[in-house]
């Protein structure tokens, strides 16, 4: 097996699956590390250096928003998902669910 062909892609089939994960986890407010520790709880890893070019993508695209608050004496940025980025993850769900079923039938044909 040639593990670079492997590597890229499986990257490229994370980057989309953690979009969706960080989207879907964004319908309750949480900051960075409260992010990364549900997603991690759920199974996915993801690295810091990934997920804040990804927040700040999905900001700038209108997805999210965020603000800057106070706790425990520590400025952090919280994040949620804007009502279109709600929109958006429904949708997204539904392609989710239908490429799951499709490749299910094709891959138990095999």
């Amino acid at each position: 097996m040639d593990n670079d062909v492997f590597d890229n892609l499986r990257l490229e089939l994370r980057r989309g699956c953690l979009t969706v994960a960080v989207l879907a986890q964004l319908r309750t407010e949480q900051y960075g590390y409260s992010l990364v520790k549900a997603l991690v709880d759920h199974g996915l890893d993801i690295d810091q250096s990934t997920l804040y070019p990804l927040l700040r993508r999905l900001e700038n695209q209108g997805l999210l928003v965020s603000e800057w608050r106070e706790e425990n004496k520590r400025g952090k940025r919280f994040y949620r998902l804007s009502e279109e980025g709600g929109a958006i993850l429904e949708h997204l769900l539904g392609e989710w669910q239908a490429l799951n079923a499709s490749i299910d039938r094709i891959v138990q044909e095999a």
